[in-house]
């Protein structure tokens, strides 16, 4: 068996200061940078994910509703767009980042891509051609892209589990009701240690 670590979105803008904070998003970046730090050789491959935002449309809103559109955020050449440098630890790890998201909504980092020799790969594709079956899925938030990237997974045929402290969520009722569609899809939940 060949295990990845899938950490998501630790971005400027979903931390605490950006255009669509995450409370705990700081410590988030800290606690997966150790856990990499300490536990890197777990797995075959880390990968990040990124939001990656040129023209989103109607993703982005002057008058967000918080569930089809949001403000602003990490839109390519800001600073939000830029992985926490708490995460910098874990980063020196990381072998591919997937950005997704260019002009259009996309929360999986399985909408996501990197380029390889010079071609598009998505994650997916880029796990299968690892050998990879199970992944650990961490970041930010539980209950979007976090969400979406662990039930794409499961989609994906890929074991799964979710980190659970090495996760932050927006709200308490939409992370619950997260962490329940993920169990109900097979996800694993257990803390890092």
């Amino acid at each position: 068996m060949s295990r990845a670590l899938i950490v998501v979105d630790v971005q400027h803008d979903f931390c605490e200061g950006g255009s669509l904070p995450v409370t705990g998003g700081v410590e988030v970046a800290r606690r997966i940078s150790g856990h990499v730090e300490q536990h890197h050789d777990r797995y075959a491959a880390v990968v990040g994910t990124a939001d990656w935002h040129v023209d989103p449309g109607d993703h982005w809103s002057s008058e967000p509703d918080f569930v089809d559109s949001w403000p602003v955020h990490c839109e390519v050449g800001t600073e939000g767009v830029r992985f926490r440098p708490e995460l910098a630890g874990a980063l020196e790890h990381v072998q591919a980042v997937f950005r997704k998201g260019g002009h259009e909504a996309a929360y999986s980092g399985f909408e996501g891509s990197t380029e390889v020799e010079g071609r598009e790969v998505g994650l997916a594709a880029w796990l299968s051609e690892r050998q990879v079956t199970e992944v650990d899925v961490c970041g930010l938030a539980t209950d979007h892209c976090v969400r979406a990237t662990a039930l794409d997974a499961r989609r994906e045929g890929l074991a799964t589990t979710l980190l659970l402290d090495l996760c932050a969520g927006v709200a308490p009722e939409s992370t619950e009701a997260a962490l329940t569609q993920m169990r109900e899809a097979g996800v694993e939940i257990v803390p890092a240690g």
